[in-house]
């Protein structure tokens, strides 16, 4: 029954039955968190807000077809998954199109705990800056579905289970593209962190 479903998959029986309401509040709790990994995703934030769009008009097209088998957040994110990976294919085969794209640093949740760029000095927000283009650009280096698998454990509330469905593939190979990730991106990125390590954001796991 409704009751038993999370409150996401409740609101979303309302938008299969017509309900624009609903479907504006999961706009409204869904549409940052989608930007932000379109963005991380894409490097473009432009293109990120442009794909995120395009994301909910799918989810309310395809609202006649929502089934209620799983969390709401789990298909959202695979819808958003696959017109992702859509557009990272199209730009393959494209690729002058892409070649201008910038990634500020205020457009993304950052993926390292650092002060918050209204209280840095000048020349510690151009650090800064540095810092979150060189981790775009260790993201973006990493092949499409491990950048996901990592940006998506960044997500405190998507379990490891659900990032499985979300990338379509077993348990042990989510963990493993994690884990794989993570440890490129150390990597590259620890003569640009004082530490070497992030904080990940559940259960105070290092990255």
């Amino acid at each position: 029954m409704a009751a038993d479903l999370d409150p996401d998959a409740v609101l979303m029986l309302r938008v299969k039955r017509g309900d624009r309401a609903a479907f504006e509040a999961l706009v409204e709790k869904y549409k940052q968190p989608i930007v932000n990994l379109m963005g991380r995703m894409l490097g473009d934030p432009v293109e990120a807000e442009d794909l995120t769009q395009g994301v909910f008009v799918q989810v309310f097209r395809s609202a006649h077809r929502y089934r209620d088998s799983a969390r709401f957040s789990t298909w959202l994110y695979t819808i958003a998954r696959n017109l992702c990976l859509n557009e990272l294919r199209r730009r393959s085969r494209h690729p002058a199109e892409s070649l201008d794209a910038t990634y500020p640093d205020d457009a993304s949740q950052p993926l390292h705990p650092i002060a918050d760029a209204r209280e840095l000095s000048p020349p510690d927000r151009l650090l800064q800056q540095e810092l979150e283009q060189k981790i775009q650009e260790a993201l973006e280096a990493l092949p499409p579905n491990q950048r996901l698998a990592v940006l998506l454990c960044r997500q405190e509330d998507v379990s490891y289970e659900e990032i499985a469905r979300i990338l379509d593939c077993s348990l042990s190979a989510t963990k493993s593209l994690i884990h794989r990730g993570r440890e490129t991106l150390k990597q590259r990125l620890k003569p640009y962190l004082r530490t070497g390590q992030w904080q990940d954001s559940r259960g105070g796991q290092q990255l």
